[in-house]
């Protein structure tokens, strides 16, 4: 009997720091995830998880800046995972400064929530150092026994 695994796919764009590129990614990423058959309802949250955190690299991060981008990589690899790197040039981030808004205190607040939906909505989500200063976000999505959603 042969053994035949699926090769991953990957993508990567460097953006400008423009809300509009966010619709860019999500086809992308749509793209992928059709391709390979990840479920509706996965591809759905992901791609909320997604638009968040760009959302954020470009007005937190990069503070609207023409001059900066944002990095995008996003990597399927077929019944396994979907992995999700995203890249600012801005100051930096620390996600434990961020006040969680389900607190009662914080709950008209109008921002705050883009860290927590994105922890909802995956498997992980980790914040680091960019290598070229900024912040470097990883998102990752288990797919195992996910496939038929």
């Amino acid at each position: 009997m042969l053994y035949s695994r699926r090769m991953t796919r990957a993508a990567r764009l460097q953006l400008l720091s423009l809300y509009e590129n966010i619709e860019l990614v999500e086809r992308v990423l749509s793209e992928m995830c059709h391709s390979e058959r990840v479920g509706e309802e996965t591809c759905y949250w992901v791609g909320m998880a997604v638009r968040e955190a760009l959302a954020n690299a470009i007005k937190h991060g990069n503070k609207l800046s023409a001059e900066k981008r944002v990095l995008v990589e996003v990597r399927l690899d077929p019944g396994e995972a979907l992995e999700i790197v995203v890249e600012d040039e801005g100051d930096g981030f620390d996600p434990e400064g961020v006040a969680d808004p389900t607190a009662p205190a914080n709950l008209m607040r109008s921002s705050g929530r883009g860290v927590f939906y994105m922890r909802q909505f995956m498997d992980e989500v980790h914040f680091s150092p960019a290598e070229r200063g900024g912040t470097r976000l990883r998102l990752r999505k288990n797919l195992t026994a996910r496939r038929s959603e």
